[in-house]
């Protein structure tokens, strides 16, 4: 099977492992192509992309802008702090006008969980859902698990821990998924207040003590605290979190073997994770952020080129 068994990229709980391992696969080879002196393919020369963010982003818009031009598309970028949807213009209208220019596929960010679900039932273009809300974030999802598969050679049956702010993260629903979609074993670490209720019904462990699941796991993915939404205090100081969920070097170089730092940015030094933690040579950060242009060109050829057949 050499083809996605799904027309958009709307989160992880639409994909089968069959999908994971052929954009795996594809993502080996761009992998190899943008680290060539020349970075470009002509793969997508007659495909237009519109990069609609309704929402704050740094790395994963300049990934998914990077990657549809190693791939020779067209790219259109959207920008809603500057857009008509500041007049009142609604999410189908602004998509509307942008597809009535011939745009072949729409990479969205979006505050509201569940934009990308509901556009793809308006709209005919491709959807790929670079976040949406607190749900799902599922390229980031991928390109974490192909990390850890470059790392340590295969994602099945390793143990992995997802410490910090579960509640808010869409990085966390999507890599559950993605990770036990892929035979690893998950646990999540964090306060009480910042795990969801509905976290048992995933299969997944919750391990309160940070030393314990530092020294159970092969990998710990370090969450931020996402302050931007949050309406109440789920804590009591940045402090108290820093001396029960914060991982400093001493605490790494104490657990008398080298395990996998992950992070998927933006890094708040000093509260999740400190400088020297960030820095040092188990984390696996800046590779994640150059395996994320590589996932995503695989992501938008293999929905490109369903694209192509109709």
């Amino acid at each position: 099977m050499n083809e996605l068994s799904v027309k958009h990229l709307l989160g992880i709980k639409y994909l089968n492992k069959q999908d994971i391992d052929l954009i795996f696969q594809t993502a080996d080879h761009f992998k190899e192509v943008i680290n060539r002196p020349i970075k470009k393919v002509p793969s997508l020369r007659d495909i237009t992309i519109a990069n609609l963010f309704f929402e704050n982003s740094t790395r994963t818009r300049l990934s998914f802008e990077l990657a549809e031009k190693r791939l020779s598309a067209d790219v259109v970028n959207f920008s809603a702090a500057s857009s008509s949807v500041k007049k009142g213009e609604t999410l189908i209208d602004t998509v509307n006008n942008i597809l009535s220019m011939k745009v072949d596929m729409v990479v969205m960010r979006h505050p509201n969980p569940g934009a990308g679900i509901f556009l793809s039932k308006h709209v005919d273009a491709s959807i790929i859902n670079a976040g949406d809300g607190a749900h799902e974030h599922p390229t980031q999802a991928l390109l974490d698990s192909y990390s850890i598969r470059e790392k340590l050679g295969t994602v099945e049956g390793k143990k992995v821990v997802i410490v910090g702010d579960i509640l808010h993260s869409r990085v966390a629903l999507s890599n559950i998924l993605a990770l036990k979609l892929q035979g690893a074993q998950v646990k999540v670490c964090g306060p009480y207040t910042l795990l969801p209720k509905y976290i048992s019904s995933l299969g997944v462990e919750v391990e309160p003590n940070l030393r314990k699941a530092l020294e159970w796991c092969d990998v710990a993915n370090m969450l931020r605290v996402q302050n931007e939404r949050m309406d109440i205090s789920y804590f009591p100081s940045t402090r108290e979190y820093v001396q029960l969920f914060g991982l400093n070097k001493e605490l790494l170089d104490s657990l008398g073997k080298k395990i996998v730092i992950m992070h998927p940015g933006p890094i708040n030094r000093g509260v999740e994770i400190t400088s020297d933690v960030a820095d040092s040579d188990q984390a696996i950060i800046l590779d994640q952020v150059q395996n994320g242009v590589a996932i995503r060109m695989a992501v938008i050829y293999l929905l490109a080129s369903k694209i192509k057949q109709v």
